[in-house]
């Protein structure tokens, strides 16, 4: 086995070739991350929870998307209706949760943008609807409640198991 020295690994290791920040501040971007997000496994948690989350769930998407499916208790406010419907739906003084459909859509950043310039605290739930199918969470669609089996790929399939993160 050939070891090489960190000089060398970054000059041929594409991962290596900018080293890795500093640890003080990686952990100053990694705490600043979750201050701006909350993962699928966490909302759910929390909603499930008896008592009050402590925050509301906003759904970004158009009518169609909502009713294909949602999250139960979620607020349905899409982004283009944020300026003049947020102060109707929607309590200043308690933190808001957006998503949209996935990690392949920006919708629920662009939510989350629109309702802090409004001077809402807001986090952004990594995933979105996807991954709260994806993990077996139950949800709502215009036809009643619906519930699929986890995707072993993004969450443990046993109900009380815990992914260790």
């Amino acid at each position: 086995m050939v070891m090489t020295s960190p000089a060398t690994a970054t000059a041929v290791n594409s991962v290596l070739r900018v080293p890795p920040a500093s640890p003080a501040a990686a952990a100053a971007y990694f705490g600043a991350s979750l201050a701006f997000h909350a993962d699928v496994s966490d909302v759910a948690s929390a909603l499930a929870a008896d008592g009050d989350p402590g925050f509301v769930v906003v759904d970004s998407r158009s009518t169609a998307s909502w009713d294909q499916g949602h999250i139960p208790g979620a607020v349905h406010l899409p982004t283009a209706l944020i300026p003049e419907q947020a102060a109707r739906l929607l309590d200043p003084a308690v933190p808001v949760v957006t998503y949209c459909w996935g990690p392949g859509c920006n919708g629920a950043t662009r939510a989350a943008l629109a309702l802090a310039q409004l001077g809402y605290q807001v986090k952004e739930m990594l995933g979105g609807f996807e991954y709260w199918a994806r993990e077996g969470f139950a949800f709502e669609t215009w036809e009643g409640g619906e519930r699929r089996a986890a995707d072993p790929l993004t969450a443990p399939v046993d109900d009380n198991a815990d992914c260790g993160c």
